[in-house]
């Protein structure tokens, strides 16, 4: 394109009334003034926590879920207004929430602890310490600030998986250091199983209370669509049946509002760019295939560890044949991964349980071999579209840090 020519479009684009109000508002980390359909789950994560606005130390809450039940919505949605009240009646609470995800701050022990010492106002370096000494600085300046830590870990699988569930021990254990401070644990994980890879000792010591959170239906969705649209767009800009296709197919997907939000979205950033006033049905079919490929990279993107070294063995075995796997060669390499990247191994009969999941989220094709008297086995056969399979493996590699 000429100089002249791009200079014009960008022209074009400025000048050309846009259909938002507020854009934000059809992101997936936005955060409505109301919570919707979720009032059940709010209640009783406020049930679990009260206790802390009388100076009392709750039990710790685990809270699981599919990905977009708004697990996390509702944990800070009630943790904010637990910390806006005791900011009023001056009770020392202090709110932190990390993203266990995110590498570079919650995705080792060490930088977890420093990350926390951090938010109490301690700098400690990112690397080198003993990690003893590090836990040691956080305790002391928890304890000097005298309050109640509400610690939420959104995530929680994908750090235990990288550090281990010693570091849910400790956190749990500096209770019996601290002596005018105490912490507690918000844990929110989309794997429902994730108390099962834990160590006995380390459910021992939990004393946690558990939620889980239940997908939502189309009707609920398309509420949720209602409330987030009336704020992000000009009115008249959504046409009769957008937000009923948009819940529909985000209910088909496991009940998944974060779906129906960025369909939503991306049908309207493709309404934008052809320079029309109105999302029609068009542009939500047009979506689809984009959202199609968004939605496998993030399922692949929001996988723990465990998953990573699993998916990661597959693509291994079925990309090198082009043609159909058994468990028992992805679980061989599964087991070199491990050696690689210092995981611990998981059973087979674990790893069998993950390949299903996969099955059942569409990544791959599972189907149950009988071999007579020597069992039966999966015959896995990859899903994933083509054009995904280069990123989905440069996603497992940094994940794995391979």
């Amino acid at each position: 394109m000429e100089e002249k020519k791009l200079a014009q479009f960008f022209e074009k684009y400025l000048t050309r009334e846009s259909i938002f109000i507020n854009k934000k508002a059809i992101q997936t980390d936005y955060k409505p003034t109301d919570v919707l359909h979720r009032d059940d789950q709010v209640n009783a994560v406020a049930g679990v926590l009260a206790p802390i606005l009388k100076g009392e130390r709750p039990n710790n809450l685990f809270i699981y879920g599919y990905p977009g039940t708004g697990k996390t919505l509702v944990a800070l949605f009630t943790t904010e207004k637990i910390q806006q009240l005791a900011q009023e009646r001056k009770i020392p609470v202090r709110v932190s929430y990390v993203n266990c995800r995110l590498r570079r701050t919650a995705d080792t022990e060490y930088r977890l602890v420093v990350q926390l010492a951090k938010e109490l106002g301690k700098t400690l370096p990112a690397t080198g310490l003993p990690t003893d000494e590090i836990y040691r600085v956080f305790y002391e300046e928890l304890d000097k600030q005298q309050c109640t830590m509400l610690l939420v870990l959104d995530e929680i699988d994908n750090l235990i998986g990288r550090a281990d569930d010693g570091i849910l021990y400790n956190l749990v254990r500096i209770n019996e250091q601290l002596q005018h401070s105490r912490i507690v644990i918000v844990g929110i994980s989309n794997n429902l199983n994730f108390k099962d890879g834990l160590d006995q000792r380390v459910r021992s010591s939990l004393s946690e209370e558990e939620m889980s959170f239940p997908r939502y239906n189309a009707m609920q969705l398309l509420d949720i669509l209602k409330q987030r649209a009336a704020t992000a767009f000009l009115p008249g800009v959504v046409e009769e049946g957008v937000l009923e296709k948009c819940a529909a197919s985000a209910a088909h997907e496991n009940g998944d509002a974060r779906r129906a939000i960025s369909l939503l979205r991306t049908a309207a950033e493709l309404c934008e760019r052809e320079g029309l006033s109105r999302i029609s049905l068009k542009h939500i079919d047009l979506a689809g295939p984009t959202m199609e490929h968004e939605r496998v990279i993030e399922t692949i993107r929001a996988q723990p560890p465990q998953y990573n070294a699993t998916l990661y063995a597959v693509l291994h075995c079925c990309g090198q044949r082009q043609q159909a796997v058994f468990t028992g060669e992805i679980y061989e390499h599964y087991q070199q991964l491990c050696s690689q990247t210092h995981l611990r191994p998981l059973t087979q009969r674990r790893i069998s349980d993950i390949l299903q999941e996969f099955d059942e989220l569409g990544i791959i094709q599972s189907t149950v071999i009988s071999k007579g008297r020597y069992g039966r086995t999966r015959e896995i056969t990859l899903s994933l579209p083509p054009d995904t399979l280069t990123q989905a493996h440069d996603i497992l590699k940094e994940g794995l840090s391979l």
